[in-house]
């Protein structure tokens, strides 16, 4: 490289320890982390400096904690990567104060804000022929008298998720299921009554299990050219209610053709940096439904690195190596995990056992929090007792889908 590189990372999950070993693998490089709390996977790794800032999202705090490792780094090139949608927005909307030596990989805020915007995203899926789920755009003042096109059971969560964080309350699932009306009604007027100002998404539930839902994590360069893109086949997702719909075995797969689609999109919008868009199968009409995107690399990025296309490197040899980078569509079969070997054999279906297996014999499987060069005792006893918590959690929440 020809120049120092000092990554610059926000958050404390997954997301933040697989992108920190990503620079790790491919430069041997220690990242510096600011987390809200004094816990999680980045925490206490041999990887990662980490710094605890209870403040953390708040804008002065993320400006101080910037404008200071920028000073102290002075010597060399800072990325400043946001780990969570709150982060990535206050990246995105550092505009002059961003120190020199700070590279901030973002779209435009406002760019960042529309498209993050379900109910704007749901709109640019129909001019670019997307296919999403039937949906309703729900706001306050229609009170209870709307009308639903389709029949319950009824998807619910916020447009705007991260207004919707700022606004906690007792059981505020980052999306809710509902049998029917009813229900519903309560699901809307609880999330007003938390605090949630913007609109409500509603949607028709797409039949089908863990098995069905897709993953495509996209690399778009400097000058908004999609460089990378890899699609996951989701095989398990957690089923907690903080934790739902988070990512816990995906298996790499290729389809050029939905692949294609959001290229288009992503380079008519000029859009740069990391992109993840949240799929599910409909085998009623064999099409990959859109859900959402994320204007960052998702919490399961790892497996993407794991498959051979390591996110980092994307990043150096775009801002750092001015390099003419290939487009690529990944096509190395891989399995990555984050949950005990025997939880993939008790909750994934059957059908997908032989090929998990093969993977396994061929030794092309990862795990975000495995990784040799940091297993201390410290960290070996913290990974013992988060994967016998894999285990106690799918056995109290996981409930097969009916259909």
């Amino acid at each position: 490289m020809r120049e120092k590189i000092y990554p610059l990372l926000f958050g404390g999950d997954i997301n933040v320890y697989s992108v920190a070993r990503a620079f790790h693998e491919e430069y041997g490089i220690k990242s510096t982390c600011y987390g809200k709390f004094a816990s999680g996977p980045a925490y206490r790794s041999a990887i990662i400096d980490y710094r605890v800032c209870a403040e953390n999202e708040a804008p002065e705090a993320f400006k101080k904690n910037v404008t200071e490792f920028a000073a102290e780094h002075s010597d060399g090139v800072v990325f400043v990567i946001g780990c969570g949608d709150s982060y990535v927005r206050l990246a995105a909307e550092a505009g002059e104060w961003l120190p020199e030596n700070c590279i901030a990989p973002y779209s435009s805020a406002d760019l960042i804000s529309r498209i993050t915007d379900k109910a704007e995203f749901y709109k640019l899926c129909g001019e670019y022929d997307i296919d999403f789920p039937e949906t309703v755009v729900y706001s306050r003042e229609m009170g209870d008298s709307f009308d639903l096109p389709f029949d319950g059971p009824y998807i619910c969560k916020p447009a705007d998720s991260v207004m919707y964080w700022e606004h906690p309350f007792p059981g505020n699932d980052k999306v809710f299921l509902q049998p029917d009306r009813e229900k519903l009604q309560e699901t809307l007027d609880r999330c007003y009554a938390g605090g949630y100002p913007g609109k409500m998404i509603i949607q028709e539930r797409i039949p089908g299990d863990d098995s069905e839902m897709g993953v495509l994590t996209n690399y778009s360069d400097k000058n908004g050219k999609v460089k990378m893109m890899c699609l996951g086949h989701v095989l398990l997702e957690e089923h907690t209610p903080h934790g739902l719909g988070n990512h816990a075995v995906i298996m790499t797969e290729t389809n050029k053709e939905l692949c294609e689609k959001f290229r288009v999109l992503l380079e008519t919008l000029g859009y740069t940096g990391f992109s993840n868009f949240d799929l599910k199968f409909d085998r009623r009409d064999g099409r990959y439904k859109a859900f959402e995107i994320n204007c960052r690399q998702g919490r399961s990025n790892y497996y993407v690195t794991g498959a051979g296309y390591n996110i980092a490197r994307y990043l150096v040899d775009d801002y750092i190596e001015d390099k003419d980078i290939s487009f690529e569509i990944a096509d190395k079969p891989s399995l990555w995990r984050v949950v005990p070997k025997q939880v993939t054999r008790d909750y994934i279906r059957s059908e997908y056992h032989a090929e998990m297996e093969r993977l396994e014999r061929e030794g092309r499987v990862s795990n975000s929090l495995m990784y040799e060069p940091d297993r201390s005792l410290v960290r070996r006893v913290w990974l013992f007792h988060q994967l016998r918590n894999q285990k106690k959690n799918f056995a109290c929440w996981y409930h097969p889908a009916e259909d």
